[in-house]
């Protein structure tokens, strides 16, 4: 760790200079020198020359294209800039006359503009200059050509999803587990470097049905229509100050093509089979696009479970379960785009969600009173998790001039939720004992208004600002039914029933200015200000959360090089707000020796991060080095206590009262092995702290602590071979993972997947392969005074799927215009919407 300190710090001590500019090449001192001969020699104005750069075929922007200013009478070039993340350029203090702009770029054709006439005082915009691929690089990359699977963009990582293989005829949880920094579990939870308090955007806008459960979020997302996932562990001000851990965005695939479009994409598997179709249409100013998604999946679950509790008597728990998943998971979506003017423009979007997963459980429960086998009971439980979901959306854009956009957005978005299960109690001759029922239906709103302003102060230099409001609503309600004697169910005076309405708004404000300096050093400072308020009832009286307010400021400063090198330090503040999951009252006791219970009084975390971090390209093979380091307060803490009244049972619940530290690194690469053949993975490695209040031997609450590293890692490579056959293989794993009363251990996985292209690349089919070897087992520990509990799980996710996607329709490329409506913290992002 200090040797890579020293390296990046040695760096940034060197001498940068601009791409582009004659002399680039050859010793420092020489490229310097250069440089000042070239500006002392060029007459000074007050014109500026602007532009965006864009493919002439995809219309995207070619980022950091090199643009030279050459004197149209001598011939010689006395200016130049590079294009910033969008394609934009300016050149500044220009002096009257005639010029030649030259843009360059690796793989394109040089572009020209002659004849540029400049008047004193006057400036010049050459409005969307598009750029044309080299024939020569054209016909390699279609031949021979792998697209990097990772890319680095100034403010995130990207995963480019469409080159994943192995995750055809899967969900977006198959994506992600690739994706550097972040990791998956068997159970679909994500963490990004170990912190699982993360906010999950889709199309840069947030769901309810990820703010229930990220986990099920990801299930109805399917894999084949992801286009990318950004990762963002350095939020700006203009974002949301929510995930203490940082951003993730999945970009879905749309179309900017003219004419009609058609998809389908479906697989069968072991485990999983889905169907999806998705269609596109455009035609001038109008933009429509419909699709539909559904999986069905069936997986076995089991596991053990051996805890001890201490007091006057030791009483030991050993638990068996076997089980079976089955669910039903499906999203369809309708948009529509239309251009009022050449500078206005309006989107609008409804989507909706569907889940229905059952799970059946078998539980095996002995009990021993001092080491005496006391009792033997069986348990049927038939669980069932249900919600619907439906997000709407309207934005609008207004481009005042190039670089001074307004958008305006509303979203509305709503869950409805229901999680019950029916228990039976048995004999061990199987005969019914007692009968039991929880019934529990959840609603999850959130409404949001957003207004934002970006502007150029000068050619170095913006400022962002924005004004937004969220209205959020969720509501429990609860309730045990027992078996009466005539076979009706009642309530069940032993259980709680009750509800909860609890409502929170939120009003916020950012202010954030950029800066670029001459030598490509940018400063981008920020500031945003949220005020929360919180309205609580349950079943007995009104719940006081008092409301508050938080200041989030942000710095980032990046450093560009001239040998394509980036060095970045960044800070920002962050806060987590509790989710529906750690606020739900709901008493719940599938499993009565695991009770859990929510506590609607959580207060939000607040998390300081700081990160270093250095990118650079070696030919086409990028590599990065990251360290970072964070501090959370007011942590809200899993604890875990012994029941007083159920014999060997634990009581699972949510409290304010830890802290957090953490600091790591994580060092990650693409490489090209050959033009066929890439190689990507990375190592994640960071030491974590942690304390909080549990109970002693006594039942007094104490300060309690935990502490060690967690090392995680992945490799993926993917090999293009003749005749359009592809085949690429994965695998990751994350180390054993430390608790505040214990830890949870580790885990592996792996794929592999092949693919053939047909029909000049317009249908492929392919066969994948995933944990083939065996099934996966995770182990957790949970050590305190008062107990001692070790659990397995087992989930048999073994899969081979086959999988076949085609595409209809004829498409004519068209000129993709600046409209990126962006809810929920984004503005300028990657995806339009």
């Amino acid at each position: 760790m200090k040797k890579l300190l020293i390296l990046l710090l040695t760096i940034a001590s060197l001498p940068a200079f601009p791409q582009g500019f004659p002399g680039g090449t050859g010793a420092p001192g020489n490229r310097e020198s250069a440089l000042t001969t070239l500006q002392n020699a060029q007459p000074k104005g007050t014109s500026k020359i602007t532009g965006t750069i864009t493919d002439s075929l995809s219309a995207e922007p070619v980022s950091y294209s090199t643009v030279s200013l050459v004197n149209s009478e001598t011939g010689k070039t006395i200016d130049g800039t590079m294009a910033n993340d969008k394609g934009e350029f300016a050149l500044t203090q220009i002096a009257a006359g005639e010029y030649t702009v030259v843009i360059s770029f690796v793989g394109y054709q040089d572009k020209r503009i002659t004849g540029i006439r400049v008047q004193k005082g006057k400036d010049v915009e050459l409005g969307t200059v598009q750029v044309s691929v080299n024939a020569h690089t054209l016909e390699e990359v279609k031949v021979t050509g792998v697209k990097a699977l990772i890319e680095e963009k100034v403010d995130r990582l990207v995963y480019n999803a469409e080159g994943d293989i192995a995750a055809k005829g899967g969900d977006a949880s198959d994506i992600l587990k690739k994706v550097p920094m972040l990791t998956v579990d068997l159970d679909g939870n994500v963490s990004l470097r170990g912190s699982s308090n993360i906010r999950v955007l889709i199309n840069n806008k947030p769901s309810t049905i990820v703010a229930s459960s990220v986990a099920d979020a990801l299930k109805m997302i399917p894999a084949d229509l992801i286009k990318t996932v950004e990762v963002i562990t350095s939020p700006s001000a203009k974002y949301d100050a929510e995930g203490t851990g940082g951003i993730i965005n999945i970009i879905t695939k749309k179309s900017d093509v003219q004419g009609l479009t058609l998809n389908v994409d479906s697989g069968a598997g072991l485990r999983a089979s889905n169907l999806g179709l998705n269609g596109n249409y455009r035609n001038g100013k109008f933009g429509m696009t419909l699709g539909g998604f559904g999986r069905v999946f069936y997986n076995k679950s089991g596991g053990t479970l051996d805890q001890t509790t201490f007091g006057t008597t030791q009483t030991r728990t050993q638990q068996t379960s076997s089980g079976n998943d089955n669910g039903l998971f499906g999203r369809y979506n309708l948009g529509f785009d239309y251009d009022i003017s050449q500078n206005q423009s309006l989107s609008a979007g409804i989507a909706f969600g569907t889940r229905n997963l059952r799970r059946d459980l078998d539980y095996t429960t002995k009990l021993f009173t001092n080491n005496a086998l006391t009792s033997t009971s069986l348990r049927e439980v038939d669980g069932k998790d249900n919600s619907n979901n439906v997000d709407v959306n309207l934005d609008y854009i207004r481009i005042f001039k190039p670089r001074q956009e307004l958008y305006v957005s509303t979203y509305y978005s709503q869950n409805n939720l229901v999680n019950n299960f029916d228990a039976d109690i048995l004999t061990t001759a199987g005969e019914i004992l007692s009968r039991m029922q929880n019934r529990n239906d959840n609603t999850n709103k959130e409404f949001t208004v957003q207004a934002d302003f970006v502007s150029p102060i000068s050619s170095n230099q913006s400022f962002e600002a924005g004004l937004k409001g969220i209205f959020r609503n969720v509501n429990s309600d609860y309730k045990y039914l027992s078996a009466t004697g005539s076979g009706s169910f009642a309530l069940d005076p032993a259980n709680p029933s009750g509800f909860l309405d609890y409502s929170q708004n939120i009003a916020s404000g950012y202010l954030s200015y950029t800066y670029t300096t001459a030598n490509k050093l940018t400063f981008k400072l920020g500031t945003r200000y949220e005020y929360t308020t919180i309205d609580a009832q349950d079943q007995i009286k009104p719940i006081t959360i008092p409301s508050y307010g938080n200041l989030v400021p942000s710095v980032n400063i990046s450093k560009s090089f001239a040998d394509n090198s980036t060095l970045k330090l960044a800070y920002n503040k962050r806060i987590q707000r509790p989710g529906l999951q750690q606020l739900n009252p709901n008493y719940n006791a599938a499993n009565p020796q695991n009770i859990s219970i929510g506590n609607p009084s959580l207060k939000p975390e607040v998390t300081d991060n700081v990160e270093l971090s250095l990118s650079t390209y070696a030919g086409k093979n990028y590599f990065n080095f990251s360290v970072f380091g964070r501090q959370t307060h007011n942590a809200v803490t899993r604890i875990t206590t012994p029941s007083d009244t159920l014999a060997g049972a634990m009581i699972t619940t949510f409290e304010n009262i830890g802290t957090q530290k953490a600091a790591g690194g994580n060092i990650f690469g693409n490489l090209y092995l050959t033009p066929k053949w890439t190689l990507n993975g990375g190592v994640d490695l960071y030491y974590t702290y942690m304390e909080g209040q549990i109970l002693d031997a006594t039942g007094t609450a104490r300060m309690a602590d935990n502490s060690g590293f967690v090392i995680g890692g992945r490799l993926q490579s993917q090999l293009l071979l003749p005749d359009n056959w592809a085949v690429q293989a994965f695998g990751g794993f994350r180390g054993k993972q430390v608790q505040l009363q214990g830890s949870m251990g580790s885990f592996y996985m792996y794929s592999l997947g092949i693919r053939k292209e047909f029909n000049n690349k317009k249908g492929s089919i392919g066969l994948a392969a995933e944990n083939f070897l065996g099934g996966m087992k995770m182990n957790s520990t949970v050590i305190s005074p008062l107990y001692e509990q070790y659990n397995r799980n087992n989930i048999y996710n073994q899969n081979i799927k086959l999988t076949f996607s085609y595409k209809i329709g004829k498409m004519a490329f068209v000129q993709k215009k600046t409209r990126s409506v962006k809810n929920d913290d984004v503005i300028g992002g990657s995806a339009e919407q």
